[in-house]
């Protein structure tokens, strides 16, 4: 038990075999659904025990959490948010873009799948995945708003707000729509670099009131 307990929170204690049941675990979450897979599944899948399962990971929920959490981060490189060179624009067109590919990556849609097919878990599913997903996301959003709003470039008085205003420009993409049909034309770069475009020129028009806001 003391082994478990000191690791309650999902931090794998051995890095390379924690991450081998975290990429396990989100495969056959994605394939079978939350309630179908069980730890026993994953360590036959990973070929390990289910003792070296506990050893870092409390229980299936903490797994799942890690699982997502670390497909969601993998998806959203944080280099995109970060010591970002370039104009406003440029820096907000990165972040958008990332985001946008982001939300429409098969990977990423597979999991909201998978939490919106799970009735029974549903409510506690969303919670893991939003904290994981979306939430982190906007934090980074957050992060980088900051930093213009520090240096005079954008007018940003409320960081969080405003990083969830600029979330949902492209959450509301009807580029993630078509992707469920024509996924050739959403993934097309000029596609999103329209749409991208547009959604952050409306942002600055909003959060400018510097000359330089524009970049």
């Amino acid at each position: 038990m003391s082994e478990i307990s000191q690791v309650r929170r999902g931090r794998p204690a051995n890095e390379a075999l924690g991450q081998t049941i975290i990429d396990t675990a989100c495969d056959l979450f994605v394939e079978l659904g939350f309630q179908a897979t069980t730890l026993d599944k994953v360590a036959k899948r990973a070929k390990i025990s289910k003792l070296s399962i506990y050893r870092h990971f409390e229980n299936k929920e903490a797994l799942f959490s890690a699982a997502i959490s670390a497909r969601c981060h993998q998806l959203t490189p944080q280099a995109l948010f970060e010591g970002i060179d370039g104009s406003v624009e440029e820096q907000l067109m990165a972040a958008g873009s990332s985001l946008l590919r982001t939300l429409m990556s098969p990977d990423v849609r597979s999991v909201e799948a998978t939490v919106m097919a799970d009735k029974t878990n549903q409510k506690s599913l969303s919670k893991l995945f939003y904290e994981a997903g979306p939430a982190y996301i906007t934090a980074q959003i957050e992060a980088l708003l900051r930093q213009l709003h520090a240096k005079a470039l954008l007018n940003v008085p409320d960081p969080l707000q405003s990083a969830r205003l600029f979330a949902a420009l492209f959450k509301g993409s009807d580029l993630l729509m078509i992707a469920r049909f024509d996924e050739a034309r959403a993934a097309d770069d000029n596609e999103i670099e329209s749409y991208c475009r547009s959604a952050v020129a409306m942002f600055i028009a909003a959060h400018g009131g510097q000359d330089h806001a524009g970049g």
